[in-house]
């Protein structure tokens, strides 16, 4: 028996098909084995229908459930049995004759179409777009830097923040209305200052003793007057 002539590996049937062979083969062995589970359920109901009007004409004595359900297995596990063995044959044979592209069939790819593949590189051309490539490399390189230099800056910003919320709860004791009222005593005693400082002069001859007489002879200036009692308590 002669070798099968070489093809295009499977791998590439996606990108000339545009789909995957073997997904589209379970589709349709799937559909046939729904079709199996469909013909063993409308079966199933047929048999019991006819059981039941069988039952209705022969009478109690005839018990039909363990013989349908025996003969529902057999049923279903011979249709099964022969579902698979022809859609193993049909996925083989589709796989070898309808998706089997020969290597020498000139098929181009939809994503190589237009380009010469014939044609030497350009070598130039080739050593620009890897400049191109490691510039751009370099360049996402620097990326992932500063992104890990911005999160490592906002994580530590985070906890400075938390630190200064901590430490302003501790000071939040300083507005109370006590240290309010304290505030406000710089600004009374300005007042206060300036209020001192807009009376006129004392007038010297306002705030002098008046004269007195001399005292009376063999008194002391204290036994003299109120006048005289109050002289002496501010002399002495």
């Amino acid at each position: 028996m002669a070798a099968p002539p070489p093809s295009v590996p499977s791998v590439l049937l996606p990108e000339l098909l545009g789909f995957v062979p073997q997904f589209l083969l379970d589709d349709i062995i799937n559909i046939a084995n729904d079709s199996v589970r469909q013909a063993v359920d409308a079966m199933e109901q047929f048999l019991d229908r006819w059981a039941t009007e069988r039952a209705d004409k022969v009478g109690d004595d005839w018990d039909s459930t363990e013989d349908l359900e025996r003969g529902l297995v057999a049923f279903q596990t011979l249709l099964e049995s022969h579902v698979d063995i022809a859609f193993d044959f049909f996925e083989a044979w589709s796989l070898r004759n309808i998706f089997a592209i020969p290597a020498d069939l000139p098929v181009v790819a939809p994503h190589q179409a237009g380009l010469d593949l014939e044609r030497s590189p350009d070598s130039e051309r080739e050593d620009e777009l890897l400049r191109e490539i490691e510039e751009l490399r370099r360049k996402v390189y620097a990326q992932r830097q500063l992104k890990r230099l911005y999160t490592r800056a906002v994580r530590k910003s985070a906890s400075q923040l938390l630190l200064s919320k901590n430490r302003l709860s501790r000071l939040s004791s300083l507005r109370s209305p006590q240290l309010q009222t304290l505030l406000s005593l710089p600004a009374s005693f300005h007042a206060m200052h300036t209020a001192v400082a807009s009376l006129p002069p004392i007038d010297p001859a306002a705030t002098a003793p008046e004269h007195l007489a001399a005292p009376e002879p063999g008194k002391r200036q204290w036994e003299t007057s109120k006048t005289g009692y109050l002289n002496w308590a501010v002399s002495s």
